[in-house]
């Protein structure tokens, strides 16, 4: 992009290029060249460019990589601690985790994904204290969310055992939901936390936090499955108390160390004007709920097809669901970057960010294909020890690395979606490619035409090609300025 003689560019002395005592000392600190360089795209001095926007994603999702994989090894550590119990333990604790996550974790993770719209562009806007304020509400909302969600868990046993026919599995996995309930209010106080750092631009605050839950929730499970002898229920418990302890770390992180300029207290004010946040949220858990209902659907489904399926189906959904937990972080790094730059009513720069986010989803989800396709007869040795499963995991997985691109590229275009206020679209869109097209699909394949466990993952694979072709061409057609505007209203009706 051309610019005026006068301008200041990425090696001007704004960035500490030039001669001492122009218009800007030369500045080494990095932080402070980051900062003098957001100051200057907001003033208008110069126009962000496809570098910048690279440097400033990567360096935010990086730490969020490895803080969604050591947050989904809370859920790993129950599956490989218990699955060496047996098929029944795998196949209970596999059902469990997935009835969890679409009844609960989906739930909270869907309706807080209208903070990575709310935060982020009231921080973008300059308004920090409203940050604080939009992190309290859904708080509040959450934990109202959370008395349904814990009474349906406390039941659940007698719900599965009506739709799973292998009954001892179908008790196991109510136990287990039992059990995790006690920690569903702490693990939407940290989803909402999460995020309230995320906007500030604090990316590594809830990998702090755990660096020190995930290891010691591993710890847990073997120590209360294996060494202290409670056996399948030790599992629950290791999960339950890591889910509360997560949110009093985050809390003295943002107290202690970072982030305390966003909070403004406690306030009553957080109990009203619910709507904005809701119809954001609304379309947030759509979009989610879509995706994670569909793979509920699938386990549900291959438990009619024997243990064996079951249990290799419980190993693909965790292999896919932790290889989604490395786009998922750069379209989240992309989403609150888009935020912020449309809260500052950046549009250009916004969309800059989009593309190069874009390109980031494509070399991710090619790497990911790759590695799943060069290690299907090692990875499910990690998972068990049966030769049955391990074969059948592996024949399958080949698909699943077929659509790690699909995937990868739909997770982004829902966080753009995201980052500019239309959640709507990516719900209406998922729902309508996983349960008109990818459901009859599936089924189909696997039980008209006998295709196994390869024919569930089809229609997946299907559907996320579709989502991420549909969603994208929405994005390059959607008006922008339309999202500025309504950030703006947003943020007014405060």
């Amino acid at each position: 992009m051309r610019l005026g003689s006068g301008a200041a560019t990425e090696t001007a002395s704004l960035l500490g290029g030039g001669r001492r005592g122009e218009h800007y000392d030369a500045v080494d600190d990095d932080e402070e060249i980051d900062r003098k360089w957001e100051e200057a795209v907001i003033a208008g001095l110069i126009q962000t460019t496809w570098k910048r926007e690279a440097q400033v994603i990567g360096k935010n999702a990086a730490p969020l990589v490895v803080t969604f994989l050591l947050q989904y090894s809370l859920t790993v550590a129950s599956i490989f601690t218990l699955g060496h119990l047996g098929k029944k333990e795998l196949g209970a604790v596999s059902l469990a985790s997935m009835s969890a996550s679409i009844t609960g974790y989906a739930v909270y993770q869907g309706l807080a994904t209208s903070l990575d719209t709310l935060c982020a562009q009231a921080y973008g806007s300059g308004r920090k204290k409203l940050v604080g304020l939009q992190m309290q509400k859904m708080v509040y909302f959450l934990w109202v969310i959370s008395i349904p969600i814990m009474v349906l868990w406390f039941f659940a046993d007698r719900i599965l055992i009506r739709i799973v026919p292998e009954e001892e599995v179908a008790q196991l996995a109510g136990l287990y939901l039992k059990v995790v309930a006690l920690g569903a209010p702490g693990y939407a106080c940290f989803e909402s936390g999460k995020r309230f750092v995320q906007a500030q631009g604090l990316f590594s605050a809830s990998l702090y936090v755990l660096l020190i839950c995930a290891p010691l929730n591993a710890f847990m499970n073997y120590m209360f499955v294996w060494q202290f002898g409670w056996g399948f229920i030790g599992a629950p418990i290791a999960v339950a108390i890591t889910d509360n302890l997560m949110p009093v770390l985050l809390f003295l992180y943002v107290y202690f160390v970072d982030g305390s300029e966003c909070w403004n207290g406690v306030t009553p004010r957080a109990l009203r004007n619910w709507g904005p946040m809701i119809k954001l949220a609304l379309p947030g858990l759509l979009m989610v709920e879509a995706e994670c209902l569909a793979f509920e659907v699938l386990t549900l489904a291959s438990s009619y097809l024997g243990t064996t399926p079951l249990a290799a189906q419980s190993v693909l959904s965790t292999i896919s669901s932790i290889t989604f937990q490395i786009p998922f972080p750069v379209s989240i790094s992309g989403s609150t970057r888009v935020a912020n730059l449309i809260g500052a009513s950046l549009v250009n720069a916004a969309k800059t960010s989009a593309k190069v986010s874009m390109v980031g989803a494509v070399i991710v989800g090619l790497l990911n294909m790759l590695f799943l396709s060069s290690m299907r007869y090692y990875i499910p040795q990690l998972f068990t020890s049966d030769a049955e499963v391990i074969e059948l995991v592996a024949q399958v997985l080949p698909l699943c690395a077929a659509f790690q691109l699909f995937d990868a590229l739909a997770a982004n275009c829902n966080g753009i979606l995201r980052g500019i206020g239309r959640q709507e679209i990516g719900g209406y869109v998922q729902l309508f490619c996983y349960y008109a097209i990818a459901m009859p699909i599936s089924f189909g394949t696997t039980f008209g035409l006998h295709w196994g466990l390869f024919g569930l993952w089809s229609g997946v694979a299907l559907a996320l090609l579709l989502v991420s072709i549909i969603e994208a061409f929405f994005l390059t057609h959607t008006n922008w300025n339309r999202s500025v505007e309504d950030a703006i209203q947003r943020n007014a009706m405060i």
